[in-house]
């Protein structure tokens, strides 16, 4: 079941940043501004982080792996309508559609890890899972570039259609074939109700551990996800490169974190949860300096490196966290984790794409870089006084 929900979740990331080499060829196609045609991203991360508040309570009702099944089918169907968009406006509200549907695979993957797995082993399992995830993401970014300057850009969301396909047809011959758990099916939880509902969500935000936490990923998805999406334009409009190269240099940036899925368990030993945090932060920083300030291309593509590795160092610590944060209601927490996540991000898209435009592309990635720095102080300073009280 973890290898069917890696596909899954592989076929999640790919999605989400499918369209990162697209801008500069979608803003000639459409006539807009790379700025303007970056809402097709922002709009899968808006989308994908209100839905959360949905898939969250739908998880614990159903069953997390139900919900994860139905939620991959609906990709298949939208990415496909993706592919047939006639106009920027038509493809921003598809890939919204993309980005809603897609919300229900990765975040309740993690619950259901968290229902699966001791604590003890948690943070290796999930790093299993992030190389999926990471996995994801470099085929989507590198897939991107090239189906764009080879094949045409629709191409790659009907690639993607076939991929969420098959997804969801091995989890329904899974789920149909093996027995039903706790973790597929909750057969005495209680009727929804929406007002259990926003109470059950008010109670965990009373939690100061949740509201920590929260506010932490929602930080981190602006300074280090949000400018993500930029990297490729940053290759492409201050070094030249062309939207293929530029994916697939952003493989690097899944590459570290392909390697801190391998030894997260020794580095875990080694540097403890307080380390991780502030020796990922201080390589997403270096990373994001390189890109901004570096005067040969080489220098760039280590730091597109760094900054994978870094962030998955960052992130995998804060996901195990909202693992933990909540247990009595772990889909809804962890729901809400990745809410603020994309969140965080579509204001970190939205605010480098007014940015990008007017040539503050510099500025904002070193502005990203100190911010980043002082969140991996901040965050390592939490969880020393967690544990202290724990």
């Amino acid at each position: 079941m973890l290898r069917l929900i890696g596909l899954a979740a592989f076929s999640s990331m790919a999605s989400m940043r499918v369209c990162d080499p697209m801008l500069i060829t979608l803003s000639h196609e459409f006539q807009v501004t790379t700025g303007d045609a970056s809402a097709v991203i922002a709009a899968f991360a808006v989308a994908y982080g209100v839905l959360q508040l949905v898939y969250g309570p739908l998880g614990d009702r159903l069953g997390k792996v139900r919900v994860i099944m139905g939620a991959t089918g609906a990709c298949a169907l939208f990415s496909a309508m993706t592919a047939l968009a006639p106009s920027l406006p038509v493809l921003v509200v598809f890939r919204a559609a993309m980005g809603a549907a897609a919300a229900g695979i990765i975040p309740l993957s993690m619950a259901w890890i968290g229902d699966q797995v001791p604590y003890a082993q948690r943070q290796e399992t999930l790093a299993r899972l992030m190389g999926a995830t990471v996995t994801g993401m470099m085929a989507g970014q590198w897939f991107g570039g090239f189906a764009t300057e080879t094949l045409g850009w629709r191409a790659a969301f009907a690639v993607l259609s076939m991929l969420f396909l098959t997804a969801a047809v091995l989890l329904y011959l899974h789920a149909r074939e093996g027995p039903v758990s706790a973790s597929a099916a909750v057969a005495d939880a209680p009727a929804f109700s929406l007002a259990a509902y926003l109470a059950g969500t008010v109670h965990l935000l009373r939690m100061p551990r949740v509201r920590w936490v929260l506010t932490v990923v929602a930080i981190e998805g602006a300074l280090a996800f949000g400018t993500l999406a930029f990297v490729p334009a940053r290759m492409t409009g201050g070094f030249g490169l062309s939207a293929s190269a530029a994916g697939g240099v952003m493989v690097l940036y899944g590459v570290g974190g392909l390697l801190y899925s391998v030894f997260a368990r020794r580095w875990l030993a080694w540097l403890g949860e307080r380390g991780l945090a502030l020796t990922g932060a201080s390589l997403i920083a270096s990373g994001l300096l390189l890109l901004a300030w570096a005067p040969l291309v080489a220098w760039a593509v280590l730091g597109c490196f760094l900054a994978g590795l870094g962030f998955y160092m960052l992130h995998n610590t804060l996901q195990t966290q909202a693992t933990q944060m909540a247990p009595q209601a772990r889909g809804t927490a962890v729901t809400l984790f990745a809410c603020l996540l994309f969140l965080g991000q579509s204001i970190g898209v939205l605010a480098v794409a007014a940015s990008v435009d007017r040539g503050w592309l510099t500025t904002v990635f070193t502005g990203a870089a100190l911010g980043v720095l002082a969140l991996g102080v901040l965050v390592s300073r939490g969880l020393q006084a967690h544990q202290a009280t724990a």
